[in-house]
């Protein structure tokens, strides 16, 4: 296959760590002085140095081991994302134990029985809310021994509530007494060894934990390590759930490469925050990518006249320029000359939203619209799209900056093997694939199929020059009544490029006679839009609902279906009177669609599409 990693890059990969724990402390004696994490302390950034976090790091692990954790016992984290999560799962696994990942997000029952199947000894919670959850279920919780609070006070004798503080004053305790504790963990600690159970969000039934060693996160940093594209002059700033495998590709490639990370999970406060930090890289959802381009393009939209005209003609200028770039072919003078003054008219504003110094984003998690890479890509802003599945731990593929292909999601990461199947179905095999599915031997067995090849659900091409296109999920493909092959989230992909004030849409018709969709409004841009169609102070489903928003949702679908095959075109549509979210179960906490959950929460909607036909 052409692009096949080169010596120099496996060899990165094969001379990995043999643990996380390893590998965390080879960092902080390489650069003990530099930045490492930086966080939120009110309306300031405090940071922390690398050799400031390994003795937090041996704290919180020897107080861990003092509370009697053992090799491979599981310590669960119900927390968003912050500094002192990342601290807490890096002692987890130096203490040789493994991290439960719990979303902030789950409900108390779906906590219970991730808690429950995982047998986690300890918890790490996040504040009074998550600890109210635990409470209201410690009948069902025999395993768990301690919990961990990282914001508030322990319940004052330390019968079940400690502080982080307490847990940090026990590890003090111990490692003076016995200073090699926890370096002694950490050399037992072998590859193969259980780092990580991450349940899968799901769609239906209850969530699986995938079981992943320290062999899949010591490959995944050196994989992305030996890319080359990033360095440890680079800042990440970092707002992924942590539950998420996505970010923790990220966190062990910090580890190998040593650059700092800006930590806030508050998604609110991403674009604030980037213009504070000024990161030269982010990962995220195609979702947060999507608002930003809706919000930015809506704004002009809303803006008119000449502002729009100089937006929309320095943004067709950029597009050419990229194109012909793409293509290997010369960018005729006075087009270049044009582009640059577009760009620093116009488009280096753009820039600046993000903080001015960003190098790329990587995407990942869900399908990104291409249309949407493509202005990025326009706006000077690189936007580079990854693959792979929390049982792959997350990075599979990726393109890199100077070796990338909008509309496909890269080429292999060194050291991971890819075949498509006889159905299409894109198989996976490498050093990141899981253990299996933690008890459940029979999911496991048809997961990882003979030969240790991962099937991973979803229908995919290699192209020429190895790199890897998405076509959907295997399981959301489906077929009209006409027997034409249709792919929902290609469809959903293309109308969030031309539709700026989208959030979602939802597109349905299996076995049916045409197409339909469920669309609904970004709440941002929804409230925009009112306030240039004299709908100021309506209500968000006043406003979706109105003459001007069915208008312009109208128009949007037309240009949509002017890029479609006739059989994929969306026929009947509605606008809902809520944007779908994670808290209503619309969403998984990563952002995808639960489709299965929205099709039949709305089936009386859909099934009215086609009471006439």
């Amino acid at each position: 296959m052409a692009n096949a990693p080169t010596p120099e890059q496996m060899k990165v990969v094969d001379s990995r760590a043999k643990n996380v724990g390893e590998l965390f402390y080879a960092r902080v004696r390489e650069t003990p002085n530099r930045e490492a994490y930086r966080h939120p302390v009110g309306e300031n950034w405090r940071s922390l140095t690398w050799g400031e976090t390994g003795e937090i790091v041996s704290r919180i692990a020897a107080g861990l081991i003092s509370l009697g954790i053992e090799p491979e016992q599981r310590v669960a984290i119900a927390s968003g994302t912050r500094y002192e999560w990342i601290l807490s799962d890096l002692a987890i696994m130096a203490a040789g134990a493994a991290t439960t990942t719990v979303y902030p997000t789950t409900a108390a029952a779906d906590v219970a029985y991730i808690l429950a199947d995982s047998g986690s000894r300890i918890v790490f919670a996040e504040d009074a809310t998550q600890l109210a959850k635990l409470q209201e279920k410690r009948s069902e919780l025999p395993d768990v021994i301690k919990v961990v609070l990282f914001d508030g006070d322990g319940d004052g004798d330390g019968d079940w509530v400690l502080s982080l503080g307490e847990l940090e004053e026990l590890g003090a305790k111990l490692l003076a007494e016995q200073p090699a504790v926890v370096a002694d963990r950490v050399a037992a600690i072998e590859s193969e060894h259980l780092a990580t159970l991450i349940y899968t969000s799901g769609t239906t039934g209850r969530p699986k934990g995938v079981r992943l060693t320290h062999d899949s996160w010591t490959y995944e940093g050196a994989a992305v390590a030996a890319g080359g594209y990033l360095t440890i002059d680079d800042l990440q700033y970092l707002w992924l759930p942590m539950a998420h495998s996505f970010g923790k590709v990220l966190l062990s490639t910090q580890l190998r490469v040593g650059f700092p990370t800006a930590i806030d999970g508050r998604i609110p406060k991403i674009v604030e925050n980037l213009a504070v930090v000024k990161p030269t890289f982010m990962g995220a959802a195609p979702r947060i990518f999507e608002k930003a381009y809706g919000r930015i393009v809506g704004m002009m939209e809303e803006e008119g006249g000449a502002k729009l005209k100089l937006f929309t003609w320095a943004t067709k200028v950029a597009r050419q320029v990229k194109a012909l770039e793409r293509e290997g072919k010369p960018v005729p003078a006075g087009l270049r000359l044009q582009h640059k003054i577009g760009d620093k008219l116009v488009l280096s504003k753009v820039r600046d939203r993000f903080g001015g110094r960003i190098r790329f984003f990587i995407s990942g998690a869900s399908a990104l619209s291409q249309d949407v890479a493509e202005w990025f890509e326009a706006a000077g802003i690189l936007i580079l799209e990854g693959y792979g599945l929390t049982e792959s731990a997350a990075g599979s593929f990726v393109n890199h900056p100077d070796q990338y292909k909008l509309g496909t999601v890269g080429l292999p990461m060194p050291g991971t093997e890819v075949k498509i199947a006889d159905d299409g179905e894109i198989l996976i095999k490498g050093p990141g694939v899981m253990q299996g599915y933690h008890n459940l031997e029979s999911e496991s067995a048809s997961a990882i199929t003979e030969g240790g090849w991962l099937a991973t659900g979803d229908i995919g091409e290699i192209d020429s020059d190895g790199f890897l296109k998405i076509t959907d999920r295997k399981k959301d493909l489906f077929k009209t009544s006409g027997g034409k092959y249709v792919a929902p989230s290609y469809i959903e992909g293309v109308f969030k490029g031309v539709c700026p004030l989208a959030s979602q849409m939802v597109v349905y018709g299996n076995n049916r006679n045409f197409v339909s969709a469920l669309i609904t409004i970004d709440p941002d841009a929804a409230t925009l839009f009112a306030e240039n169609h004299d709908l100021a102070g309506k209500s968000y489903a006043e406003i979706v609902s109105s003459p001007q928003m069915q208008k312009a949702i109208a128009g949007y679908v037309d240009e949509l279906n002017s890029k479609l095959n006739r059989w994929e075109t969306v026929k009947k549509w509605v606008v809902l009177d809520h944007d779908l979210t994670v808290e209503e179960g619309e969403l998984t906490p990563s952002l995808k669609l639960k489709r299965k959950y929205v099709e039949d929460k709305f089936r009386s909607t859909l099934d009215g599409f086609y009471a006439e036909s």
